[in-house]
């Protein structure tokens, strides 16, 4: 058996993605930098019991996995909404806060409105759906990986996410409209 390149080799490229999927998940920057902290310590310490090709899969699942477990605590301490309500079609949504920079003026116009809309559709969606969207459309993984991330099968998969598009195309309509009433 061959031996497994440093951690830090696999691991660190992934930084990027799984600061996005927490970030997702939990809508705050401070918050998700500690999830992926803590993930990658979990990570390091079973990385010895990693088998396989592709690390990126195996971290997503554990930056996940933490994200919820933070997100359950924070319900039992009062702190936020559960879940199941922020998963049911009417409940009212916190604030959200958009992972992108602040625009400037030297980006172009159409391209930022374009990217602003979807950064608040995608922030709009039910946690289920929006995170097979981010893993599937930002992170561009396959249905296999995504089906590991969030443990479910390769149809679940494909559900949530044909469900996830078909909400997401909802929300950028209504957003378009709103801010367009009069164009043609």
């Amino acid at each position: 058996m061959t031996a497994l390149p440093p951690f830090e080799d696999l691991a660190i490229p992934h930084l990027g993605a799984a600061y996005n999927l927490a970030f997702w998940l939990i809508r705050s920057r401070p918050d998700a930098e500690d999830i992926v902290q803590d993930a990658y310590l979990r990570a390091f310490k079973a990385y010895a019991g990693f088998r396989g090709q592709d690390i990126r899969p195996w971290l997503l699942a554990i930056v996940r996995n933490v994200a919820y477990r933070w997100l359950s605590d924070r319900r039992r301490a009062g702190n936020v909404v559960s879940l199941d309500e922020a998963l049911a079609p009417d409940a009212e949504r916190a604030p959200f806060e958009v992972a992108a920079e602040d625009l400037n003026a030297e980006q172009e116009l159409i391209r930022d409105a374009e990217r602003g809309y979807v950064l608040r559709g995608l922030a709009e969606l039910p946690a289920a759906f929006r995170e097979v969207v981010v893993l599937r459309e930002l992170e561009g993984l396959a249905y296999r990986d995504i089906a590991h991330v969030i443990g479910a099968p390769i149809g679940t998969v494909m559900s949530r996410l044909a469900r996830g598009r078909n909400e997401l195309r909802k929300v950028l309509t209504r957003l378009i409209d709103k801010d367009t009433p009069n164009a043609v």
